[in-house]
C-alpha cells in the first residue's frame, strides 16, 4: 500500500527569515491525519534567509537530522559543538536528556535550503550527542547510499532506533530498487525533482507512506535527489 503525502497540502507558513512546509503536525500546523509515519515524526522543508536561523532553543528525547540541500547552515550547541552543515552532509544530534542548539544561515547573500527531520528515539534519557560526516555525490549518484542507521553500518551517523536513512541521485531515466522486510514500512520523501515510484508520479516536496509492498523501485523522471526511510 502506498499513500502519497502531496507538497501542496502540506502544513507551514512564510515568516520572511523563514519559508517552511510542515509534512506532518508541527508547531502552529495541526492535522490528526498527519501526526508521523512509524517512528518518524518531523519533516520540515525550510528555505531560511541570509543571515538568519533559529535562535538558541532546546529539545529532549529526539533523534534530529538536518539535511542541508543547498547553501550552509551554522550549528552551535550546549554539547560545545560548532560545525557548518553543507550540502550532502549527513548531520544527527541527539537530543536525549536535554540539549541546546542554534541554526544559523552565515551567508550574507543565499538562502539556506534544508529538510530539517525527527525521529523518535528507541527509549527517553539517551546521552546527547552530536555526529556529522560528508557523503561525496559519487556515492548517491544512481545509488541508495546509507546516511544514517542505528548501528552506524556502512559508515553512516549513528541514531537511536531502528531506522535507515538512504540517499539517492537520480537522473532521467535512472532507477534504484530496496526491498522492504518483513514488518517492515518506509516513508520516501522528493527533496528535488520528480520521480516515480513503484509507477506512481512524486514530485519535489511530495512524499509517500509504503506498507505491506515487498520492493520499493524508484526512478528518476527529472534529475532528482530523494530520501529514503527504512523504518520498523
Amino acid at each position: 500500500m502506498l499513500t502519497i503525502r502531496r507538497s501542496n497540502d502540506r502544513g507551514g507558513g512564510n515568516y520572511g527569515w523563514l519559508d517552511t512546509k510542515h509534512t506532518f503536525s508541527f508547531s502552529d500546523y495541526w492535522d490528526e491525519k498527519w501526526m508521523g509515519f512509524r517512528s518518524l515524526r518531523v519533516i520540515n522543508e525550510d528555505w531560511v534567509a541570509p543571515a538568519s536561523g533559529f535562535p538558541t532553543h532546546p529539545h529532549r528525547d529526539m533523534e534530529i537530522i538536518t539535511y542541508v540541500l543547498s547553501g550552509q547552515l551554522e550549528h552551535k550547541d550546549s554539547l560545545g559543538t560548532g560545525s557548518v552543515i553543507l550540502p550532502g552532509d549527513g548531520q544527527r544530534m541527539t537530543a536525549g536528556r536535554g540539549i541546546r542548539h542554534s541554526e544559523y544561515n552565515p551567508s550574507a547573500t543565499e538562502k539556506v535550503h534544508l529538510l530539517q527531520i525527527w525521529l523518535m528515539p528507541d527509549k527517553q534519557g539517551h546521552e546527547p550527542g552530536y555526529e556529522q560526516k560528508s557523503f561525496p555525490e559519487a556515492e548517491k549518484r544512481g545509488k541508495l547510499r546509507l546516511i544514517a542507521s542505528r548501528g552506524g553500518a556502512e559508515g553512516s551517523v549513528k541514531i537511536n532506533q531502528d531506522a535507515k536513512l538512504f540517499v539517492t541521485l537520480l537522473s532521467p531515466g535512472e532507477e534504484v530498487k530496496h526491498a522492504l522486510g518483513a514488518k517492515r514500512h518506509a516513508w520516501l520523501q522528493v527533496a528535488k525533482g520528480e520521480v516515480e515510484l513503484n509507477g506512481r508520479t512524486l514530485q519535489q516536496g511530495d512524499g509517500a507512506a509504503v506498507s505491506d509492498e515487498k520492493q520499493l523501485t524508484i526512478k528518476g523522471t527529472k534529475d532528482a535527489e530523494v530520501l529514503l526511510f527504512d523504518l520498523a
